[in-house]
């Protein structure tokens, strides 16, 4: 029981799990599916060294266009697989609900390497590039939805944060490994047509990995109850939990997801019409659907995830020159941001919280911000060719240079976490795929605002390269005070048992509703233990008779 041991030295709250649910299958499940997060993470890591290569603008024939023409094309490229995710998400929820999680898996991967395929070989025509990168985003706009929501249904409660954790872990593998491969490129292949084409097969081996593991993987314990499959669900989740069906354990798991699903169905009615009551109609419900578009709208406009996009050309902007050393940065970049997602996929989300973990994250990418702005307000290193700064400047630079790394952490600790984790745990499970659908399609929608936005807004006519993040640095700041109102905390409760987490009003769900949770928990306890007093004082009496 290797994972089991692991779990026990970093003394995570697993009281309650018998050691054999910390087994092989659920970990190589959890690797699986936490690898759809590389599909994101390659591709924002990738596509703005590519763009900037030489070799790539003179293969595409965009080598002679003007600074802001230029600008206006890289966001149409950089932003296209954000486009393509938007439908790729919503597509999801019907994949999903239709064909289980692991065939909707397949068939992304699919798209994916389909698209990848059209853009590296456009022929020089940029609708190639337009529609390649497209099409990859249909598939890449799936893995947000089918990843979180396939590993919060097959993760025991006290370590779901963890397990759900792991996409985010893999997006940033992702990015890491597309900003060595740009750097690499650059430093051995830089005129040639393998400088950006090598870099891009990155996506490639990560869609063939994925596809070749998903053919070993079981279905969702969860999905196959919503599809009446009962035996097959207790079958498959006797197998991830490495027990038999008559175990304490698994017959209260298996229990608890039949009773939701049947409250669910009996309070709202079954078929399509039951399913959009159930989804729109119910306030608690509609609200859960509102925090967490809201949570990608803050996440988004912080800057953190454009930040990752645009890091080469952010980097140049203050103060490093030379395209190698400037990629050379993001290499780093890189680095820290996994980092940090480790250290929050272990330390964090479980053991201190989901609403800590994401305040922490936002204070540390909002004072990043801050301090960048300022320094770029004071010094001109962004906006006057030739610049060249005294001392005590080219100090400032080095610092705005390394809150750019701090505000990477900083994202990796708090929003890119958190807004997984809110859309796949917060929904019942009859609505669970359709409002995850919803909601990352929400993320892709402000995500191509923002990629397509940044390199204008960066233009001296647009907000300056100090007024994008002074205008992030707000954003980050209402953030916080957002999640502290509104953002109930989840950390080591069921799936069936959260929908406790909105009973009160939703001006204090964020701050009471965990309170509440645990005294009806303490309750439900209580007529537990008292009906099973009761039902051995009845049997001490039959054995007597």
């Amino acid at each position: 029981m290797a994972g089991g041991e692991a779990i026990n030295i970093l003394k995570f709250n697993t009281s309650g799990l018998p050691k054999e649910v910390l087994s092989f299958r659920l970990w190589v499940a959890v690797f699986t599916f936490g690898l759809l997060g590389a599909a994101r993470g390659v591709d924002e890591g990738l596509i703005t060294g590519v763009f900037n290569s030489h070799a790539f603008k003179r293969d595409v024939g965009i080598d002679d266009l003007d600074e802001v023409a230029l600008a206006s094309v890289k966001g149409n490229v950089s932003s296209m697989v954000q486009l393509g995710s938007i439908p790729g998400a919503l597509l999801a929820y019907f994949i999903c609900d239709h064909f289980g999680r692991v065939w909707a898996t397949r068939q992304l991967c699919v798209l994916w390497l389909i698209g990848i395929a059209i853009f590296i070989g456009n022929s020089g025509s940029m609708a190639a590039v337009y529609i390649g990168r497209f099409i990859a985003g249909l598939g890449v706009g799936e893995t947000v939805v089918v990843g979180p929501v396939y590993l919060s249904e097959i993760s025991p409660a006290p370590i779901r944060g963890l397990c759900t954790c792991a996409f985010t872990v893999m997006v940033y593998l992702g990015i890491l490994m597309a900003y060595f491969a740009n750097w690499g490129a650059e430093l051995h292949m830089a005129d040639h047509f393998s400088r950006w084409a090598l870099p891009t097969s990155v996506h490639i081996m990560f869609a063939g990995i994925i596809l070749i593991l998903t053919m070993f993987q079981l279905e969702s314990p969860r999905h196959l109850i919503r599809k009446g499959q009962r035996e097959e669900a207790l079958e498959i989740l006797c197998k991830f939990r490495g027990l038999p069906p008559t175990h304490p354990y698994v017959v209260e798991e298996i229990n608890a997801i039949d009773v939701s699903f049947q409250q669910e169905e009996a309070a709202l009615g079954i078929g399509w019409k039951g399913l959009v009551k159930e989804a729109f109609t119910v306030r608690r419900n509609v609200y859960r659907l509102f925090l967490t578009c809201l949570a990608q709208i803050m996440a988004c406009w912080s800057g953190g995830n454009s930040i990752t996009v645009y890091a080469p050309d952010l980097f140049e902007i203050v103060g490093i020159s030379g395209t190698e050393q400037s990629l050379f940065s993001t290499v780093i970049f890189g680095i820290v941001k996994l980092v940090a997602a480790i250290i929050c996929a272990l330390f964090l989300v479980d053991i201190a919280g989901r609403k800590r973990a994401l305040i922490y994250g936002i204070t540390l990418q909002t004072i990043a911000m801050f301090y960048i702005a300022i320094f770029l307000n004071l010094v001109p290193i962004a906006t006057e060719e030739n610049f060249t700064p005294t001392v005590s400047q080219s100090r400032a630079s080095t610092g705005a240079i390394a809150f750019i790394y701090i505000s990477g952490a900083g994202w990796a600790l708090g929003w890119n976490s958190g807004q997984y984790l809110l859309s796949s745990e917060l929904f019942p499970l009859r609505i669970r795929a359709l409002y995850s659908s919803i909601t990352m399609a929400m993320h892709f929608v402000c995500q191509y605002a923002t990629n397509r936005a940044l390199p204008n807004m960066l233009l001296e006519n647009g907000l300056t390269p100090a007024g994008t993040f002074y205008f992030f640095g707000i954003i980050s700041i209402l953030g916080a005070i957002w999640v502290w109102i509104c953002i109930p905390e989840a950390a080591g409760r069921s799936l069936e048992s959260i929908d406790r987490l909105f009973d009160l009003p939703w001006y204090k769900i964020g701050r009471y509703g965990r309170k509440v949770a645990e005294e009806y928990d303490r309750e439900q306890a209580e007529m537990v233990l008292h009906e099973k007093e009761n039902n051995d004082g009845t049997t001490t009496h039959r054995e007597t008779a």
